[in-house]
Protein backbone atom coordinates (compact mmCIF):
# COMPACT_ATOMS: atom_id res chain seq x y z
CA UNK A 1 0.00 0.00 0.00
CA UNK A 2 2.93 2.15 0.72
CA UNK A 3 4.55 1.86 -2.43
CA UNK A 4 0.82 2.56 -4.23
CA UNK A 5 0.83 6.08 -2.52
CA UNK A 6 4.15 6.60 -3.72
CA UNK A 7 3.59 5.45 -7.55
CA UNK A 8 4.74 8.14 -10.38
CA UNK A 9 4.06 8.86 -13.62
CA UNK A 10 6.67 8.37 -16.50
CA UNK A 11 7.33 11.23 -18.51
CA UNK A 12 6.89 9.20 -21.57
CA UNK A 13 3.03 8.40 -20.56
CA UNK A 14 3.02 11.98 -19.81
CA UNK A 15 3.63 13.30 -23.05
CA UNK A 16 2.09 10.77 -25.20
CA UNK A 17 -1.56 10.84 -23.41
CA UNK A 18 -3.33 10.26 -26.83
CA UNK A 19 -6.91 9.03 -26.50
CA UNK A 20 -7.14 10.87 -23.27
CA UNK A 21 -8.14 13.79 -23.73
CA UNK A 22 -5.58 16.76 -25.61
CA UNK A 23 -6.06 20.48 -25.40
CA UNK A 24 -5.09 22.28 -28.29
CA UNK A 25 -1.98 24.06 -28.76
CA UNK A 26 -2.91 27.86 -29.45
CA UNK A 27 -0.72 29.65 -27.16
CA UNK A 28 2.37 31.63 -27.92
CA UNK A 29 4.67 33.81 -25.48
CA UNK A 30 3.09 37.17 -25.65
CA UNK A 31 0.16 35.49 -24.95
CA UNK A 32 1.58 33.75 -21.39
CA UNK A 33 3.11 37.06 -20.58
CA UNK A 34 -0.24 38.85 -20.84
CA UNK A 35 -1.59 35.79 -18.74
CA UNK A 36 0.88 36.45 -16.41
CA UNK A 37 0.52 40.07 -15.82
CA UNK A 38 -3.64 38.90 -15.83
CA UNK A 39 -3.21 37.30 -12.96
CA UNK A 40 -0.78 39.12 -11.32
CA UNK A 41 -1.67 42.75 -11.29
CA UNK A 42 -4.90 43.29 -9.43
CA UNK A 43 -6.51 45.14 -7.02
CA UNK A 44 -3.25 44.70 -5.37
CA UNK A 45 -1.41 47.44 -7.20
CA UNK A 46 -4.13 50.38 -6.60
CA UNK A 47 -3.93 49.15 -2.62
CA UNK A 48 -0.88 47.46 -1.42
CA UNK A 49 1.89 50.07 -2.07
CA UNK A 50 0.20 52.97 0.04
CA UNK A 51 -0.58 50.64 2.76
CA UNK A 52 2.38 49.13 3.13
CA UNK A 53 4.25 51.71 3.08
CA UNK A 54 2.38 53.49 5.33
CA UNK A 55 2.54 50.91 7.82
CA UNK A 56 5.60 48.98 7.24
CA UNK A 57 8.63 50.19 4.97
CA UNK A 58 8.02 53.70 4.12
CA UNK A 59 9.21 55.06 0.52
CA UNK A 60 11.56 51.97 1.07
CA UNK A 61 8.79 49.62 0.08
CA UNK A 62 10.32 49.20 -3.11
CA UNK A 63 12.98 47.57 -1.44
CA UNK A 64 10.03 45.46 -0.51
CA UNK A 65 8.92 44.70 -3.89
CA UNK A 66 12.24 43.86 -4.76
CA UNK A 67 13.13 41.41 -2.06
CA UNK A 68 9.49 40.11 -3.28
CA UNK A 69 9.90 39.67 -6.82
CA UNK A 70 13.66 38.22 -6.16
CA UNK A 71 11.85 34.95 -3.96
CA UNK A 72 9.16 35.18 -6.84
CA UNK A 73 11.63 35.12 -9.38
CA UNK A 74 13.10 31.84 -7.54
CA UNK A 75 10.12 30.26 -7.49
CA UNK A 76 9.36 31.13 -11.61
CA UNK A 77 12.53 29.94 -12.48
CA UNK A 78 11.96 26.31 -10.93
CA UNK A 79 8.64 26.69 -12.67
CA UNK A 80 10.49 27.56 -15.81
CA UNK A 81 12.51 24.17 -15.83
CA UNK A 82 9.90 21.89 -14.90
CA UNK A 83 7.38 23.19 -18.05
CA UNK A 84 10.32 22.73 -20.11
CA UNK A 85 10.83 19.65 -19.36
CA UNK A 86 7.06 18.57 -18.66
CA UNK A 87 4.82 20.82 -20.83
CA UNK A 88 1.51 18.96 -19.78
CA UNK A 89 -1.40 20.71 -18.16
CA UNK A 90 -1.55 20.05 -14.39
CA UNK A 91 1.52 22.43 -13.38
CA UNK A 92 2.63 22.14 -10.08
CA UNK A 93 0.04 18.79 -9.63
CA UNK A 94 1.83 16.85 -12.33
CA UNK A 95 5.60 18.13 -11.67
CA UNK A 96 4.49 16.32 -7.51
CA UNK A 97 3.16 13.49 -10.03
CA UNK A 98 6.41 12.52 -11.61
CA UNK A 99 9.24 13.86 -9.04
CA UNK A 100 7.35 12.74 -5.87
CA UNK A 101 4.27 10.18 -6.58
CA UNK A 102 0.59 9.97 -6.12
CA UNK A 103 0.10 11.29 -2.54
CA UNK A 104 2.15 13.96 -2.80
CA UNK A 105 1.09 15.20 -6.32
CA UNK A 106 -2.72 14.95 -4.56
CA UNK A 107 -1.59 17.21 -1.94
CA UNK A 108 -0.19 19.79 -4.35
CA UNK A 109 -3.10 19.72 -6.65
CA UNK A 110 -5.71 19.44 -3.28
CA UNK A 111 -3.84 23.04 -2.33
CA UNK A 112 -3.98 24.12 -5.79
CA UNK A 113 -7.96 23.47 -6.09
CA UNK A 114 -7.79 25.96 -2.57
CA UNK A 115 -5.88 28.47 -4.15
CA UNK A 116 -7.73 29.05 -7.53
CA UNK A 117 -11.22 28.96 -5.54
CA UNK A 118 -10.94 31.51 -3.04
CA UNK A 119 -8.70 33.96 -5.41
CA UNK A 120 -11.22 33.94 -8.09
CA UNK A 121 -14.03 34.37 -5.19
CA UNK A 122 -12.06 36.83 -3.49
CA UNK A 123 -11.37 38.75 -6.32
CA UNK A 124 -14.96 38.88 -7.61
CA UNK A 125 -16.10 39.99 -3.93
CA UNK A 126 -13.74 42.95 -4.64
CA UNK A 127 -14.75 43.52 -7.72
CA UNK A 128 -18.28 43.57 -7.27
CA UNK A 129 -17.49 46.08 -4.12
CA UNK A 130 -15.78 48.22 -6.84
CA UNK A 131 -18.25 47.84 -9.10
CA UNK A 132 -20.93 49.20 -6.59
CA UNK A 133 -18.82 52.43 -5.89
CA UNK A 134 -18.08 53.37 -9.63
CA UNK A 135 -21.95 52.55 -10.38
CA UNK A 136 -23.39 54.64 -7.06
CA UNK A 137 -20.79 57.66 -8.89
CA UNK A 138 -23.10 57.52 -11.58
CA UNK A 139 -26.18 57.61 -9.49
CA UNK A 140 -27.12 54.05 -10.15
CA UNK A 141 -27.52 51.84 -7.43
CA UNK A 142 -27.77 47.91 -6.50
CA UNK A 143 -30.38 47.16 -4.12
CA UNK A 144 -28.55 46.62 -0.43
CA UNK A 145 -29.83 42.82 -0.34
CA UNK A 146 -27.91 41.83 -3.59
CA UNK A 147 -24.83 43.51 -2.95
CA UNK A 148 -23.24 41.14 -0.16
CA UNK A 149 -22.60 37.61 1.16
CA UNK A 150 -25.57 36.09 2.96
CA UNK A 151 -26.07 38.42 6.57
CA UNK A 152 -29.55 38.71 7.57
CA UNK A 153 -28.08 40.70 10.55
CA UNK A 154 -26.99 43.76 7.56
CA UNK A 155 -29.42 43.15 4.95
CA UNK A 156 -27.39 41.37 2.57
CA UNK A 157 -28.39 38.16 1.15
CA UNK A 158 -26.40 37.69 -2.04
CA UNK A 159 -23.89 39.37 -3.93
CA UNK A 160 -25.61 39.07 -7.12
CA UNK A 161 -22.51 41.16 -9.48
CA UNK A 162 -19.83 39.06 -7.90
CA UNK A 163 -21.69 35.80 -8.86
CA UNK A 164 -22.67 37.40 -12.53
CA UNK A 165 -19.01 38.35 -13.18
CA UNK A 166 -17.53 34.61 -12.29
CA UNK A 167 -20.59 33.20 -14.28
CA UNK A 168 -19.84 35.29 -17.21
CA UNK A 169 -15.80 34.69 -17.13
CA UNK A 170 -16.63 31.09 -17.07
CA UNK A 171 -18.86 31.27 -20.16
CA UNK A 172 -15.96 33.15 -22.05
CA UNK A 173 -13.86 30.23 -20.94
CA UNK A 174 -15.63 27.73 -22.16
CA UNK A 175 -15.56 29.02 -25.78
CA UNK A 176 -11.87 28.08 -26.14
CA UNK A 177 -8.83 29.80 -25.03
CA UNK A 178 -7.89 31.36 -28.33
CA UNK A 179 -11.12 33.48 -27.73
CA UNK A 180 -10.44 34.02 -23.76
CA UNK A 181 -6.56 35.03 -24.61
CA UNK A 182 -8.10 38.02 -26.59
CA UNK A 183 -10.37 39.22 -24.09
CA UNK A 184 -7.30 38.94 -21.41
CA UNK A 185 -5.24 40.57 -24.04
CA UNK A 186 -7.87 43.85 -24.23
CA UNK A 187 -8.03 43.84 -20.48
CA UNK A 188 -4.50 43.31 -19.70
CA UNK A 189 -3.67 46.47 -21.81
CA UNK A 190 -6.40 48.51 -20.51
CA UNK A 191 -5.28 48.13 -17.04
CA UNK A 192 -1.28 48.63 -17.68
CA UNK A 193 -2.22 51.57 -19.35
CA UNK A 194 -4.22 53.17 -16.65
CA UNK A 195 -1.02 52.33 -14.36
CA UNK A 196 1.22 53.58 -17.06
CA UNK A 197 -1.52 57.06 -17.08
CA UNK A 198 -1.16 57.44 -13.06
CA UNK A 199 2.85 57.02 -13.24
CA UNK A 200 3.49 59.58 -16.71
CA UNK A 201 0.97 61.77 -14.95
CA UNK A 202 2.29 61.65 -11.47
CA UNK A 203 6.39 61.80 -11.70
CA UNK A 204 5.38 65.56 -12.42
CA UNK A 205 4.15 65.77 -8.69
CA UNK A 206 6.82 64.21 -7.43
CA UNK A 207 8.84 65.97 -4.46
CA UNK A 208 11.99 64.36 -2.93
CA UNK A 209 11.63 65.56 0.05
CA UNK A 210 8.76 62.94 0.19
CA UNK A 211 11.12 60.05 0.33
CA UNK A 212 12.41 61.51 3.83
CA UNK A 213 13.24 59.27 5.95
CA UNK A 214 13.65 56.70 3.15
CA UNK A 215 13.80 53.65 5.49
CA UNK A 216 11.76 54.52 8.99
CA UNK A 217 11.22 51.62 9.77
CA UNK A 218 14.58 49.86 9.07
CA UNK A 219 15.47 46.97 7.86
CA UNK A 220 12.72 44.81 9.80
CA UNK A 221 10.02 46.91 8.32
CA UNK A 222 11.84 46.56 4.52
CA UNK A 223 10.83 42.71 5.23
CA UNK A 224 8.10 42.73 7.03
CA UNK A 225 6.67 44.59 3.69
CA UNK A 226 7.82 41.78 1.27
CA UNK A 227 5.89 39.41 2.99
CA UNK A 228 2.97 41.52 2.47
CA UNK A 229 3.78 42.21 -0.60
CA UNK A 230 4.93 39.39 -1.64
CA UNK A 231 1.26 38.27 -2.02
CA UNK A 232 0.89 40.58 -4.98
CA UNK A 233 3.09 38.48 -7.48
CA UNK A 234 0.81 35.58 -6.68
CA UNK A 235 -0.84 34.31 -10.06
CA UNK A 236 2.61 33.47 -12.08
CA UNK A 237 2.31 29.76 -11.72
CA UNK A 238 -0.99 29.55 -13.21
CA UNK A 239 0.72 30.13 -16.52
CA UNK A 240 2.45 26.80 -16.39
CA UNK A 241 -1.24 25.39 -16.39
CA UNK A 242 -1.34 26.48 -19.93
CA UNK A 243 1.38 24.00 -20.53
CA UNK A 244 -0.50 21.46 -22.88
CA UNK A 245 -1.93 24.55 -24.97
CA UNK A 246 0.95 26.37 -25.81
CA UNK A 247 2.91 26.00 -28.77
CA UNK A 248 6.77 25.04 -28.43
CA UNK A 249 6.72 25.05 -24.53
CA UNK A 250 10.07 24.73 -24.48
CA UNK A 251 10.98 28.03 -25.75
CA UNK A 252 7.30 30.08 -24.45
CA UNK A 253 6.89 29.10 -20.98
CA UNK A 254 9.89 30.29 -19.67
CA UNK A 255 9.59 33.38 -21.51
CA UNK A 256 5.85 33.92 -20.43
CA UNK A 257 6.57 32.90 -16.32
CA UNK A 258 9.51 35.03 -15.98
CA UNK A 259 8.39 38.53 -18.11
CA UNK A 260 5.39 38.81 -16.43
CA UNK A 261 7.51 38.66 -13.32
CA UNK A 262 9.82 41.17 -14.86
CA UNK A 263 7.06 43.49 -15.89
CA UNK A 264 4.65 42.94 -12.79
CA UNK A 265 8.03 44.25 -10.67
CA UNK A 266 8.49 47.62 -13.02
CA UNK A 267 5.10 48.09 -12.69
CA UNK A 268 5.42 47.58 -8.80
CA UNK A 269 8.15 49.39 -8.01
CA UNK A 270 7.49 52.36 -10.79
CA UNK A 271 4.27 52.62 -8.88
CA UNK A 272 5.52 52.91 -4.97
CA UNK A 273 8.17 55.54 -6.37
CA UNK A 274 5.74 58.18 -7.56
CA UNK A 275 3.02 57.02 -4.78
CA UNK A 276 5.26 58.04 -1.90
CA UNK A 277 6.75 60.74 -4.16
CA UNK A 278 3.46 62.68 -4.19
CA UNK A 279 2.65 62.37 -0.53
CA UNK A 280 4.55 61.83 2.49
CA UNK A 281 3.88 58.14 3.12
CA UNK A 282 2.36 58.42 6.58
CA UNK A 283 -1.30 59.74 4.85
CA UNK A 284 -1.26 56.61 2.76
CA UNK A 285 -2.69 54.26 4.90
CA UNK A 286 -6.01 54.47 3.19
CA UNK A 287 -8.12 52.25 1.37
CA UNK A 288 -8.19 54.14 -2.26
CA UNK A 289 -4.38 55.11 -1.61
CA UNK A 290 -3.81 55.79 -5.56
CA UNK A 291 -6.88 57.36 -6.18
CA UNK A 292 -6.20 59.85 -2.95
CA UNK A 293 -2.90 60.71 -4.25
CA UNK A 294 -4.21 61.91 -7.57
CA UNK A 295 -7.00 63.97 -5.45
CA UNK A 296 -4.09 65.65 -3.87
CA UNK A 297 -2.66 66.67 -7.04
CA UNK A 298 -5.77 68.29 -8.33
CA UNK A 299 -6.65 65.70 -11.62
CA UNK A 300 -9.71 64.59 -10.20
CA UNK A 301 -10.28 63.42 -14.06
CA UNK A 302 -7.79 60.38 -13.46
CA UNK A 303 -9.52 58.91 -10.87
CA UNK A 304 -12.33 57.84 -12.65
CA UNK A 305 -10.37 55.76 -15.15
CA UNK A 306 -7.75 54.10 -12.18
CA UNK A 307 -11.49 53.30 -11.07
CA UNK A 308 -11.77 51.59 -14.92
CA UNK A 309 -8.11 50.05 -14.33
CA UNK A 310 -9.01 48.70 -11.15
CA UNK A 311 -12.29 46.67 -12.40
CA UNK A 312 -10.48 45.59 -15.17
CA UNK A 313 -7.57 44.31 -13.65
CA UNK A 314 -9.12 42.44 -11.08
CA UNK A 315 -11.22 40.99 -14.12
CA UNK A 316 -7.99 39.33 -15.79
CA UNK A 317 -7.29 37.76 -12.44
CA UNK A 318 -10.49 36.40 -11.87
CA UNK A 319 -10.04 34.84 -16.03
CA UNK A 320 -6.70 33.18 -14.83
CA UNK A 321 -7.13 31.64 -11.76
CA UNK A 322 -10.71 29.86 -13.16
CA UNK A 323 -8.65 28.98 -16.24
CA UNK A 324 -5.76 27.63 -14.20
CA UNK A 325 -7.90 25.58 -11.64
CA UNK A 326 -10.06 24.32 -14.60
CA UNK A 327 -6.81 22.66 -16.20
CA UNK A 328 -5.93 21.61 -13.03
CA UNK A 329 -9.36 19.58 -12.62
CA UNK A 330 -9.16 18.27 -15.91
CA UNK A 331 -5.50 16.65 -15.13
CA UNK A 332 -6.53 15.47 -12.44
CA UNK A 333 -9.69 13.89 -13.53
CA UNK A 334 -7.28 12.63 -16.82
CA UNK A 335 -5.52 10.52 -14.13
CA UNK A 336 -8.59 9.22 -12.42
CA UNK A 337 -7.83 10.61 -8.86
CA UNK A 338 -11.00 12.50 -9.71
CA UNK A 339 -14.53 11.61 -11.75
CA UNK A 340 -13.50 11.23 -15.15
CA UNK A 341 -16.13 13.81 -16.20
CA UNK A 342 -13.59 16.51 -15.49
CA UNK A 343 -11.45 15.44 -18.16
CA UNK A 344 -14.11 15.09 -20.82
CA UNK A 345 -13.53 17.73 -23.42
CA UNK A 346 -16.14 19.50 -25.68
CA UNK A 347 -15.35 18.16 -29.53
CA UNK A 348 -16.57 22.17 -30.84
CA UNK A 349 -14.42 24.11 -28.29
CA UNK A 350 -11.51 21.91 -27.01
CA UNK A 351 -12.42 22.89 -23.75
CA UNK A 352 -12.86 21.09 -20.85
CA UNK A 353 -16.82 22.89 -20.83
CA UNK A 354 -18.16 20.82 -17.59
CA UNK A 355 -15.64 20.89 -15.51
CA UNK A 356 -15.15 24.85 -16.33
CA UNK A 357 -19.09 25.13 -15.17
CA UNK A 358 -18.73 22.75 -12.25
CA UNK A 359 -16.01 24.71 -10.93
CA UNK A 360 -17.07 28.21 -11.72
CA UNK A 361 -20.68 27.90 -9.93
CA UNK A 362 -18.89 26.43 -6.83
CA UNK A 363 -16.47 29.72 -7.18
CA UNK A 364 -19.92 31.71 -7.88
CA UNK A 365 -21.69 30.36 -4.85
CA UNK A 366 -18.99 31.04 -2.65
CA UNK A 367 -18.39 34.77 -3.88
CA UNK A 368 -22.15 34.80 -4.00
CA UNK A 369 -22.99 33.74 -0.21
CA UNK A 370 -20.19 33.04 1.92
CA UNK A 371 -18.17 36.08 3.58
CA UNK A 372 -14.46 35.32 2.10
CA UNK A 373 -12.18 37.60 4.44
CA UNK A 374 -10.59 35.23 7.19
CA UNK A 375 -10.53 32.93 4.36
CA UNK A 376 -8.33 34.74 1.76
CA UNK A 377 -5.38 34.11 3.46
CA UNK A 378 -5.47 30.19 2.64
CA UNK A 379 -4.60 31.21 -1.19
CA UNK A 380 -1.17 32.34 0.12
CA UNK A 381 -0.83 28.78 1.75
CA UNK A 382 -1.68 27.31 -1.05
CA UNK A 383 0.24 28.96 -3.12
CA UNK A 384 3.39 28.41 -1.16
CA UNK A 385 2.61 24.26 0.02
CA UNK A 386 3.14 24.87 -4.71
CA UNK A 387 6.17 26.84 -4.74
CA UNK A 388 7.99 24.79 -2.04
CA UNK A 389 7.38 21.53 -4.01
CA UNK A 390 8.06 22.41 -6.75
CA UNK A 391 11.12 24.42 -5.63
CA UNK A 392 12.83 21.18 -3.92
CA UNK A 393 11.29 19.24 -7.17
CA UNK A 394 14.13 20.74 -9.17
CA UNK A 395 16.74 18.92 -7.50
CA UNK A 396 14.89 15.07 -8.06
CA UNK A 397 14.48 16.41 -11.46
CA UNK A 398 17.85 16.83 -12.10
CA UNK A 399 18.54 13.34 -10.38
CA UNK A 400 16.08 11.32 -12.99
CA UNK A 401 17.57 11.43 -16.44
CA UNK A 402 14.71 10.13 -17.83
CA UNK A 403 12.84 12.83 -17.40
CA UNK A 404 15.60 15.85 -19.03
CA UNK A 405 14.58 15.12 -22.22
CA UNK A 406 14.53 19.13 -23.11
CA UNK A 407 16.79 21.89 -24.01
CA UNK A 408 14.96 24.53 -22.63
CA UNK A 409 15.03 26.34 -19.54
CA UNK A 410 17.35 25.60 -16.86
CA UNK A 411 17.76 26.78 -13.08
CA UNK A 412 20.65 28.59 -12.70
CA UNK A 413 23.24 28.05 -10.04
CA UNK A 414 21.90 24.67 -9.10
CA UNK A 415 21.17 23.88 -6.43
CA UNK A 416 21.95 26.68 -4.78
CA UNK A 417 18.92 29.02 -5.98
CA UNK A 418 16.10 25.82 -5.95
CA UNK A 419 17.33 25.46 -2.02
CA UNK A 420 17.11 29.13 -1.51
CA UNK A 421 13.52 29.35 -2.55
CA UNK A 422 12.53 26.15 -0.78
CA UNK A 423 13.82 27.58 2.40
CA UNK A 424 12.29 31.96 1.31
CA UNK A 425 8.36 30.07 0.84
CA UNK A 426 9.20 28.12 4.02
CA UNK A 427 10.25 31.60 5.88
CA UNK A 428 7.24 32.89 4.12
CA UNK A 429 4.68 30.11 5.49
CA UNK A 430 5.70 30.69 9.02
CA UNK A 431 4.40 34.76 8.80
CA UNK A 432 0.86 33.58 7.82
CA UNK A 433 -1.64 32.91 11.61
CA UNK A 434 -2.61 29.93 13.45
CA UNK A 435 -5.91 30.21 11.76
CA UNK A 436 -4.73 29.66 8.69
CA UNK A 437 -2.87 26.79 9.50
CA UNK A 438 -5.84 25.00 10.91
CA UNK A 439 -8.61 25.58 8.27
CA UNK A 440 -5.64 24.13 5.95
CA UNK A 441 -5.05 21.32 7.91
CA UNK A 442 -9.10 20.49 8.06
CA UNK A 443 -8.99 20.96 4.34
CA UNK A 444 -6.31 18.57 3.95
CA UNK A 445 -8.19 16.29 5.99
CA UNK A 446 -11.07 16.28 3.84
CA UNK A 447 -8.69 15.90 0.84
CA UNK A 448 -7.25 12.60 1.92
CA UNK A 449 -10.95 10.97 3.04
CA UNK A 450 -11.58 11.85 -0.59
CA UNK A 451 -8.61 10.33 -2.09
CA UNK A 452 -8.47 7.00 0.12
CA UNK A 453 -12.40 6.52 -0.52
CA UNK A 454 -12.09 7.65 -4.44
CA UNK A 455 -8.84 9.05 -5.81
CA UNK A 456 -6.86 5.97 -4.89
CA UNK A 457 -9.36 3.11 -6.15
CA UNK A 458 -9.75 4.72 -9.91
CA UNK A 459 -6.00 5.95 -9.92
CA UNK A 460 -5.06 5.17 -14.08
CA UNK A 461 -1.88 4.17 -12.28
CA UNK A 462 -3.74 0.97 -11.53
CA UNK A 463 -4.01 -0.04 -15.09
CA UNK A 464 -0.19 -0.32 -14.64
CA UNK A 465 0.71 -4.14 -14.26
Amino acid sequence: MLSNLFRKKRIDDLLNQHGQGQLKKTLGAFDLILLGVGAIVGTGIFILPGTVAASHSGPAIVFSFLIAAFVCALAGMCYSEFSSAIPVTGSAYTYGYVVFGEIIAWFVGWALVLEYGLAAASVATGWSSYLISLLEGLNISIPNALSGPFNPAEGTFMNLPAILIVLIISYLLTLGMQESAKVNRIMVFVKVGVILLFIVVGMFYVKPDNWQPFMPFGIEGVVSGAALVFFAYLGFDAVSSAAEEVKNPQRNLPIGIIGSLLICSLLYIAMSLVLTGITPYTTLNVSNPVSFAIDLVGQDWIAGIISLGAVTGMMTVILVMIYGGSRLLFAIGRDGLLPKVMSKINPKHNTPVINTWIFGIVIAFCAGFIPLGTLAELVNMGTLIAFTIVSLGIIFLRRNKNILLSNGFKVPFFPVLPILSFLACLFLMTQLSIKTWIACGIWFVIGLVFYFLYGRKHSTLNEIK
